[in-house]
């Protein structure tokens, strides 16, 4: 379905939700540093007992942020699933490394998607 100017609605959505979650993220703060510290007062109950200032944006982040991992990971491993390797067929001059395709989207393995994943999850 294509709006007149070209653009599928349900692209616009995705984007426009894409972008909500990627500002939020921005405005909140990293608790990267502070974890190291935190990691070192957990009592034996596995808890770490703090006290702490937040932010609305960060209470606006945190209160979403584990379902939208779990969001992305799902979309991530479904990409993953669709983008798979199969052998290309014909004649190649390597027998023990065929050329492969993405059975998805037919680019020489590897594939652009394949390849974003990947990128994104080596940084």
């Amino acid at each position: 379905m294509r709006t007149r100017q070209g653009v599928d609605p349900r692209e616009l959505r995705l984007r426009d939700r894409l972008e909500v979650i990627r500002a939020r993220s921005e405005k909140s703060n990293s608790w990267r540093s502070a974890t190291q510290y935190l990691g070192r007062l957990v009592n034996r109950s596995g808890f770490v007992p703090i006290r702490t200032r937040l932010s609305r944006e960060d209470l606006t982040f945190l209160s979403g942020a584990r379902d939208e991992v779990m969001m992305f990971t799902e979309l991530a491993l479904r990409l993953a699933d669709l983008h798979r390797p199969q052998d290309a067929g014909g004649i190649t001059s390597d027998p023990n490394n065929p050329i492969q395709r993405c059975r998805a989207c037919m680019w020489r393995w590897p594939c652009p998607t394949f390849r974003a994943i990947e990128e994104s999850l080596d940084q």
